[in-house]
């Protein structure tokens, strides 16, 4: 018997797969609209191709899969699965679908929201590949300018210039907050300018939109981190004070490991998001349904 095993066409798989799951010859038959002997045929076919006997035809009067055809089977499934989506993508395509979209997430954006909507998305839209990127101010539209994305969710920067479309999609509150043991938390009076003495953690821009300009600081001395895991740690540490989503902050108020401060200048402002796209390169239908489920969560509220 050759070691080397011909190719098998999808027919023989496919026919192969619904004897399998019709439980016979015949039966398979009839769900395909064939003859029986068509079947056994591409049966025969199959097993010459692949030098393997798949069914045990003698032991019981239906054919039951040999040890070969049990690994086979396995094989031959994920093959079909293969094909149908393969098939479903270009159906897609040639509806006008897009075939990936990329979208880039300001990383203030709450968790719970994005995680529905692209649930919502895999769901709505299987064939369509997402790529995902997390960003924070004006890096987002830069993502967007660059051609890197082309749908983003956008914290409050004003974006110079035309050719970038926004809907607004909701707010979180950002919320002044530092360790308990740290001195602001301590304090029970602080007059004005009170904070500019501390270190004040700021998240900052990996992009050069906002080059020179700052937002929300009130301290002298900053540090500045690119990621917001990493303020939160430091926060939690008593390495500074800092602004965060009151969302992603609450269980550590709870449970006193953050104090939320109350400053003269000012305890929490809303940070706005936007969709962006570039007008000149509109979403597609499966970006255009992803915009569309970003606004009705905060019509939900």
């Amino acid at each position: 018997m050759s070691s080397s095993p011909g190719v098998p066409t999808l027919d023989q798989l496919q026919v192969f797969l619904t004897v399998v799951e019709a439980g016979s010859f015949a039966a398979a038959a009839r769900r395909q609209g064939r003859a029986v002997s068509a079947i056994s045929y591409a049966i025969a076919n199959l097993e010459a191709q692949l030098g393997l006997a798949l069914f045990d035809r003698h032991a019981t009067r239906k054919p039951q899969l040999t040890q070969a055809g049990r690994a086979v089977l396995a094989e031959a499934r994920t093959v079909s699965r293969g094909v149908d989506d393969l098939r479903a993508k270009v159906k897609g395509l040639l509806e006008g679908l897009e075939a990936e979209v990329s979208l880039v997430v300001d990383v203030m954006f709450p968790t719970s929201r994005l995680v529905d909507a692209l649930q919502a998305f895999q769901s709505a839209f299987p064939t369509v590949t997402l790529r995902l990127h997390v960003e924070a101010l004006g890096a987002v539209t830069q993502l967007l300018v660059d051609g890197v994305a082309g749908v983003g969710i956008s914290g409050p920067i004003v974006v110079e210039g035309e050719g970038i479309m926004q809907i607004a999609v909701g707010s979180v509150d950002l919320v002044p907050v530092a360790a308990p043991f740290h001195p602001l938390a301590a304090a029970r009076g602080r007059p004005p300018g009170a904070v500019r003495g501390h270190t004040q953690l700021v998240l900052t821009d990996r992009s050069r939109l906002t080059e020179g300009r700052d937002f929300a600081v009130l301290s002298v001395n900053t540090w500045r981190l690119a990621d917001l895991g990493a303020k939160h740690a430091l926060l939690l540490a008593g390495i500074g004070w800092g602004n965060m989503p009151a969302f992603m902050v609450e269980a550590d108020v709870e449970a006193g490991r953050l104090v939320v401060l109350t400053l003269p200048e000012g305890s929490g402002a809303p940070y706005p998001f936007n969709a962006l796209y570039r007008a000149d390169a509109p979403p597609g239908p499966a970006a255009r349904w992803l915009i569309d489920r970003f606004t009705e969560q905060a019509a939900r509220g």
